[in-house]
């Protein structure tokens, strides 16, 4: 099992993000990058993923390790958790998937969509289909959407500038690979299991100065800077 972790997080491992076809001209300013956050913000953590809707090993995060990270650290209040989109170059899907869920956050059930999308990943990504709207739109019902406008959402491509600051955002911290999580001061690639992921809250949590603000978005260093 490990190996076969480590052979899908190798091979899905981003060099430099490229830009895609979809892509924003690099001169349009851009907003803040501000993702989707889980959780109560007063938590004493605030744990970041940079991760890409089509990457294999960011699914396997999204079922297998994030519901126990949901109910044994963010319901409990020791963190919250906040997803930004870091679309791959390779992935010819993935800017859809990011607008798809980007929609479904302006009805208020991003995480939702999140969660559809990554469960259906097989029947959208870019192996199966060049065209996964009608997927992303039969999960747009699913969750109880008003999938008009959702439709209209996803055809206008609203959220482009803001999924671009994501990815941005991810570039200026050096991310290099989905998911990758930044936790404390440190940023770690890789889909990591429960037992590291709790290892690595709690020694950040322990590491904080009690009066000190305590959002690892703010806090976390930019490598090389």
């Amino acid at each position: 099992m490990i190996v076969a972790v480590a052979v899908v997080f190798i091979v899905y491992q981003a060099r430099r993000p490229k830009a895609q076809a979809v892509a924003v001209d690099p001169n349009t300013p851009l907003p803040t990058a501000e993702g989707y956050v889980l959780g109560n913000a007063t938590a004493p953590l605030q744990v970041l993923e940079f991760a890409d809707f089509e990457c294999p090993a960011c699914a396997q995060f999204a079922t297998i390790t994030e519901p126990d990270v949901r109910s044994r650290l963010i319901e409990t209040g020791q963190i919250s958790f906040r997803f930004l989109d870091f679309p791959l170059p390779m992935h010819p899907n993935t800017w859809s998937a990011s607008m798809a869920a980007a929609c479904a956050n302006e009805q208020g059930k991003f995480w939702e969509m999140h969660d559809q999308i990554f469960n259906a990943q097989d029947q959208w990504n870019g192996v199966k289909t060049r065209r996964p709207k009608g997927v992303f739109k039969r999960l747009a019902g699913s969750i109880g959407l008003n999938v008009a406008q959702w439709e209209s959402c996803f055809d206008s491509q609203k959220y482009r500038l803001n999924i671009a600051a994501n990815q941005k955002d991810g570039e200026r911290r050096l991310v290099s690979a989905t998911p990758t999580f930044v936790i404390g001061s440190k940023m770690l690639p890789g889909p990591l299991g429960y037992d590291q992921f709790k290892a690595y809250v709690d020694s950040a949590i322990a590491a904080l100065p009690p009066t000190a603000p305590r959002d690892s978005a703010k806090k976390t260093p930019v490598p090389g800077r």
